[in-house]
């Protein structure tokens, strides 16, 4: 009994005291507040300085993609009723609108114009700058009716490829004031204004008669 009770003396005086608790010991308040501090103006600095995205620019729409965005964030809500006389005021003010519009857009081409050298609007066109009219040598296939005769325009060209010559004809209608061209004979005619549904042509003159 004396030998158990020496070893248990023995074991409480090796068996060392447990340390006071870390919220003992004093801590200096100044040190605790300012590393706080600092760190966190650096942590904010940092994220501020990545975060700004590079600007981007502003997507272009079309007009129909406009209204259709705008289509697609209408409520659905419908509007009041309005009365005759609202709609006709409205119609008005939307008229009035455009045309302001429309004349600020006119305002600004004429300007342009001006500064361009253009002048005041656009000079009439000038009929004797236009060329010559067209002049075509054929042989008379028809003179049945009154004064007018069909003429055959024969063509003959190269072919762009192969080389051959390529022959090709047309017919016209001219008109023949006196009478005096018979089938097979040689005439020229000249384009003129219209003088029916089909004739665009009058006779000049008969190059060859037929024999």
């Amino acid at each position: 009994m004396a030998d158990e009770e020496n070893n248990e003396e023995t074991t409480e005086q090796q068996t060392p005291e447990p340390e006071a608790p870390a919220e003992d010991a004093p801590v200096d308040d100044a040190v605790v507040e300012e590393t706080p501090a600092e760190e966190l103006a650096e942590a904010a600095d940092e994220p501020v300085a990545a975060a700004e995205p590079a600007a981007e620019p502003e997507e272009q729409l079309s007009p129909k993609e406009r209204r259709r965005r705008g289509r697609s964030a209408h409520s659905g809500e419908a509007r009041p009723a309005r009365g005759v006389e609202e709609r006709i005021a409205e119609r008005a003010e939307k008229r009035r609108r455009n045309a302001a519009v429309r004349r600020r857009y006119r305002a600004r081409s004429k300007e342009k114009r001006i500064a361009a050298g253009a002048g005041e609007g656009t000079p009439p066109a000038d009929w004797s700058s236009t060329g010559s009219p067209r002049v075509r040598q054929g042989i008379v296939v028809s003179h049945g009716a009154d004064k007018t005769i069909t003429v055959r325009i024969d063509f003959a060209r190269q072919h762009r490829t192969y080389g051959k010559i390529v022959r090709t004809s047309s017919k016209l209608h001219a008109h023949d004031e006196s009478n005096e061209a018979n089938t097979g004979d040689t005439v020229r005619v000249v384009e003129s204004r219209p003088l029916s549904r089909k004739k665009r042509w009058r006779l000049v003159e008969v190059v060859d008669k037929a024999r």
